[in-house]
């Protein structure tokens, strides 16, 4: 996961790369529509104002959806773009 802050303010943009070594047309674009997913759930809780490029690595590419979320959300943290849950 690449990150940079962007000028839209409240706005972030999206990017996805899936390498054509990784497979055909059919299993990248079922790759990027895995991760969009991922984030969609995650979306709510990251920080606006960046750009983030997500790179699809061969390691993850068959893994269970919920390792892809947790370890998307884990990245994301790492980058410090996820903002804290607060319990009620």
């Amino acid at each position: 996961v690449y990150t940079f802050k962007n000028r839209l303010g409240d706005q972030s943009r999206l990017g996805f790369t899936v390498s054509a070594k990784l497979g055909g047309a059919v299993f990248r674009n079922r790759t990027r529509r895995r991760l969009r997913e991922a984030y969609r759930l995650s979306e709510s809780r990251i920080k606006p104002g960046h750009n983030i490029v997500i790179v699809a690595r061969h390691g993850g590419i068959d893994a269970p959806f919920a390792l892809l979320q947790r370890d998307l959300e884990l990245l994301l943290g790492k980058l410090g773009l996820l903002e804290q849950q607060h319990d009620a």
